[in-house]
């Protein structure tokens, strides 16, 4: 199945050229020789295809794979090629060293796809094909999720709406209608609602005044609504909107919108281990409070079924391949600043059950190691039950750079001279976020692998000193990687380090125990992993801390959404800055996909466009039906 490329062009093309010059062996072809049946696949057309999680229950009893982590150093805003060392690795590993091997990303929005970033496929001649399918709408899990968190933000308003004219005999008769007969019934979601309320009937007829008022009545504090509509585009005219503006309507309130992927059922679908615990996981998130103080969760407002439904289809992973033929599979796409930025745990389980005992499943968390891998570590592992075998750390010349004090970086503007002429100084200087990032990884007791994502101007000299550096911090390895230009055989030296890595005992722990509290978990991680000496807390978040304590949220684990720019919170911080404050102006509690989300400093959940987007370059070609211009 996996084929070496031998066509290696110089300069290397763009991303889309390498990409449309590779005919994709068909899908069925791929999943066949790693073993899923055919009524275990839902093609796609010939390129892509979603794999039942019945797959995944028939290898129960096959022992897993290697779990390999792909993580990085603090990114430029260009990023250092995270995705692209996944890919490289997986096809180094699966058609140069004879390894069975899959690559585990992430699907993109399309907010960065149009905006700066561009897509998450890779690059150069390590990619995962097509391409275009992977950056725009692959399957359409991300407009499934839109989909059902604006269903829940509409019932939101609607039971408001409704809520603020009716009386309670009203409420009730549009609830649950009698028949011709004067019978009522319950459907199957209000019975849960009426559980949760300590209600144990189940004859409309039977219920008292008072435990009508209490079933029917919600009563949502609009001034604690956390849930916002969301738009997979980069929209920042959209962060804050004002709602109920029509003649009909009864009130007006402030909301917004967030990008897509930040939306918690983005995280569910990323974190949920079945259908039932999805719908469960849907069921139970927490939009509101009421006026005395309760949960109000989707399930309380009759649409978590529903919201299941819509999902049903996005649960199972997306299946594709990389240029050299290694299955990948897509699936999920949380962003790691300001949601856990992992891919989803059961495209994880089913590839390490298709790998069996001598493969490998690489994974990659997003942004920097402080963000990525902590969450992957301590969100993730928790949810999987999965432990990680090894972490390749990917670093880069100009990052570290950087660091050490380099001209500032900006997307869409030249490097300045330093990143493209020798400069051990500022590599040694820059170094120290790297030593940060591999003592952090190693706090988790999983040997760490740091691989140089080489570029053409970096020397041998640098290369050389980043590894010394790193073997000197504890690294079981460091190795240059050349995957962008040479595809797998590029990233040979990296498979056979992670090979030995992962052969090494692993004696994984998490960061901290959950039954501590919220603040607690909070400022552990600020200090251990960011270098913070003190955390702070807005007078709105230590009352949000206090009413999910209360409520019983506080064993949750804990989500840091913060800048990917730096360890601390203040994005112009680089190197390996120690003893800084850390500012927690909000904290929300995402009960359904099970953590805490405390906000440090102003991190926006809905990102902006520049002054020239992507999508400028973006265009078909009339003649061949060819998307142009993508990255």
């Amino acid at each position: 199945m996996p084929r070496k490329l031998t066509e290696l062009k110089r300069p290397v093309p763009s991303d889309l050229e390498i990409a449309q010059s590779i005919d994709p062996i068909p899908i069925s072809q791929i999943a066949e020789e790693v073993g899923i049946l055919p009524e275990e696949l839902i093609p796609y057309g010939n390129d892509k295809a979603k794999v039942r999680l019945e797959v995944r229950d028939r290898l129960a009893n096959r022992p897993n794979g290697k779990y390999i982590l792909v993580t990085a150093i603090t990114p430029t805003p260009l990023g250092e090629g995270k995705s692209t060392t996944t890919v490289g690795l997986a096809q180094a590993l699966g058609a140069h060293l004879g390894k069975v091997a899959f690559a585990n990303v992430r699907q993109p929005s399309q907010g960065p796809t149009f905006g700066i970033k561009g897509g998450a496929a890779g690059g150069g001649y390590s990619q995962i094909i097509p391409m275009e399918d992977f950056n725009l709408h692959l399957t359409g899990d991300i407009h499934a999720i839109t989909a059902a968190n604006n269903l829940l933000a509409a019932a939101i308003d609607t039971r408001m709406h409704h809520e603020s004219y009716q009386s309670d005999e009203s409420l009730f008769n549009r609830l649950c209608p009698p028949d011709k007969a004067g019978n009522r019934r319950f459907s199957p979601i209000m019975l849960r609602r009426l559980k949760k309320l300590g209600i144990d009937k189940t004859d409309p007829n039977d219920l008292t005044p008072e435990e009508i008022s209490r079933f029917v009545r919600l009563d949502i504090d609009p001034d604690t609504i956390t849930w916002r509509r969301v738009v997979d585009t980069n929209d920042r005219y959209l962060r804050k909107i004002l709602i109920g503006l029509g003649p009909k309507e009864k009130f007006q309130r402030e909301t917004g919108f967030d990008i897509t992927v930040a939306s918690e059922i983005m995280a569910i679908l990323a974190l949920t281990t079945s259908l039932a615990d999805m719908r469960e996981r849907l069921g139970k998130m927490v939009v509101a409070m009421s006026r005395s103080g309760e949960p109000i969760t989707a399930d309380d407002l009759g649409v978590g079924g529903a919201l299941t439904v819509l999902m049903k289809d996005a649960i199972m992973p997306n299946l594709m391949q990389t240029l050299e033929g290694t299955p990948a599979f897509v699936h999920a796409g949380p962003f790691a600043n300001i949601a856990h930025g992992n891919s989803s745990i059961v495209a994880d389980q089913i590839a390490l059950k298709l790998a069996g005992p001598d493969g490998y499943v690489i994974t990659e968390a997003g942004f920097g190691a402080d963000i990525g891998m902590e969450k992957f570590f301590d969100i993730k592992c928790r949810y999987s039950g999965l432990v990680p075998d090894a972490v390749v750390l990917v670093a880069t010349i100009r990052a570290l750079k950087m660091h050490g004090g380099g001209p500032r970086v900006v997307a869409g503007r030249p490097l300045d001279p330093a990143y493209t002429e020798e400069n051990l100084e500022l590599v040694e200087k820059g170094a120290a976020n790297l030593v940060v990032h591999i003592k952090n990884a190693l706090k988790y007791g999983v040997p760490v692998v740091v691989a140089v994502n080489r570029f053409i101007t970096d020397t041998d000299a640098e290369v050389e000193l980043v590894r010394k550096i790193a073997m000197e911090a504890g690294a079981e390895d460091a190795v240059m990687s050349n995957h962008w230009a040479d595809g797998g055989a590029g990233a040979v030296d990296l498979g056979k380090a992670v090979i030995a890595a992962a052969e090494k005992p692993s004696n994984f722990k998490f960061l901290y125990d959950l039954d501590l509290p919220i603040k607690t978990k909070i400022e552990i991680i600020a200090k251990e992993i960011y270098g913070a000496g003190s955390v702070t807390y807005s007078e709105l978040a230590e009352k949000q801390i206090q009413t999910y304590t209360e409520n019983g949220f506080d064993k949750l684990p804990i989500c840091m959404a913060k800048t990917h720019l730096s360890l601390s919170t203040d994005p112009k911080l680089k190197g390996a800055p120690k003893g800084f404050e850390v500012h927690v102006r909000e904290v929300r509690a995402s009960v359904g996909a099970g953590f805490i989300f405390p906000l440090l400093g102003e991190m926006s959940t809905m990102p902006g466009l520049p002054t020239r987007p992507a999508f400028y370059d973006v265009d078909i070609d009339l003649e061949t039906g060819r998307v142009v211009g993508l990255f």
